[in-house]
Order: C-alpha cells, then sequence, then structure tokens
C-alpha cells in the first residue's frame, strides 16, 4: 500500500518566483561591451556559479572573479543590485503561493532550491513567499546542488520521513529524475492548474479559500 504523503517540497525559481538571467547580462553587457548573450553564455550556470550556489565561494570572491573574467569595473555596492535584480512575480507564481497556503496546515511544506547566498538574501527582503514553509533548504547552505543526490539525501534525513512520503515539484525534468530514483514522488512543475491534478493523484487536496 502507497505510503500517504506527509511533506510537500517546492523548487522556488520559475515555480513561486519567476526570473530572468538575461536582465542581469544586459546591464553588464553596456558597462562592458561584450554582448549580452556571451555574458549569459560564460556567466550563468557556469563552474563558478556552481561554486557560489553550493556556497563554497563568498560573495566577494564570487564578484572578484565575475570581474576579471568580464573585465567589470563597478564596486561591488554597484553590482549588487544588477545581480539580483532579476526576479518577478507572476500571476502563476502566485497560484502556486496560494495553493501552497491552502496546504501549510494539512502538511509539512519545505523549500528546496539551487540558489546563492544574494539572491537568496535578497528574495527573501522582496518576495513574501517564504512564510508558508516549515523548513528552507538552500543549495548554498547544504554544500550541494540539485542533481546531486547529496542534497536530496540531506533534505530527507532532515525531515525525517521516507521518500514516498514526499511530493516534490520543480520545473526542471532532470532534477524530478534524481529525486525520483531516491524513491521521491518528483512532478515536473507545468503551471498552477497541473500542479492541483499531481497533487490530487498523491491523494493531496486543497481548499484555496484564502
Amino acid at each position: 500500500m502507497d505510503k500517504q504523503v506527509k511533506v510537500i517540497i517546492f523548487d522556488l525559481g520559475r515555480v513561486l518566483v519567476d526570473f530572468d538571467h538575461r536582465l542581469a547580462a544586459k546591464k553588464i553587457s553596456e558597462l562592458t561591451g561584450k554582448t549580452s548573450q556571451h555574458i549569459f553564455d560564460l556567466f550563468f550556470d557556469s563552474p563558478l556559479i556552481q561554486s557560489f550556489e553550493q556556497g563554497k565561494i563568498s560573495p566577494e570572491d564570487f564578484f572578484a572573479q565575475v570581474s576579471r573574467m568580464l573585465g567589470l569595473r563597478i564596486s561591488f555596492e554597484q553590482f549588487l543590485p544588477i545581480w539580483n535584480q532579476i526576479f518577478f512575480f507572476s500571476e502563476e507564481n502566485k497560484s502556486v503561493y496560494a495553493l501552497g497556503k491552502s496546504l501549510k496546515n494539512s502538511y509539512r511544506l519545505a523549500l528546496l532550491s539551487n540558489i546563492n547566498v544574494l539572491h537568496f538574501d535578497y528574495l527573501k527582503l522582496s518576495f513574501p513567499v517564504f512564510d508558508i514553509f516549515q523548513d528552507i533548504f538552500a543549495s548554498y547552505q547544504m554544500g550541494y546542488i540539485k542533481p546531486e543526490p547529496e542534497i536530496y539525501s540531506k533534505a530527507i534525513s532532515s525531515l525525517g520521513v521516507l521518500p514516498e512520503e514526499i511530493f516534490y515539484v520543480d520545473d526542471r525534468p532532470e532534477l524530478i529524475d534524481q529525486a525520483i530514483k531516491l524513491g521521491i514522488r518528483g512532478f515536473v512543475f507545468k503551471g498552477a492548474g497541473q500542479l492541483k491534478i499531481d497533487l490530487a493523484s498523491c491523494g493531496i487536496t486543497c481548499d484555496e479559500k484564502s
């Protein structure tokens, strides 16, 4: 017999908050003379970003390496808004947040995100989505990034439940695939409407009055 779901884990980016790295790439392009595409390719989802999201380098080290790579001649304080102001809150995000809010009294809600400390601190101040979560697993604090199996294993251990008692939603299929290999019930995010259907398939119903 299937175990009942006890914990619902949400991804953050492109599920609860949307973002566009090209906004930062465009601003940096204007300061360096390098193309936005060159900056995007060099900069995002690179080994440097992975190290930063794993918490292996400090914000100051990250900025120093970025400045060196791109010939950027601005201060750390000037860099911060360029780096951080890539996020926005869409109607879809609002629907997912409302869904989470309707579930928080019946289930333990957790957040599992590949994120660096600068983005995390900025989002906590700027986007009111964190209040529904009892547990927040940020990659830079855990020392691993999805889809490294260790990040899922550490989350499972911290939650104190069986993998099959966890429902997990993420926008990236490869991150869901790794979670499923560990026994977690994983679903690719395809909008709030589909999320409700996926939750219902695991016996989770939502009462969105708030």
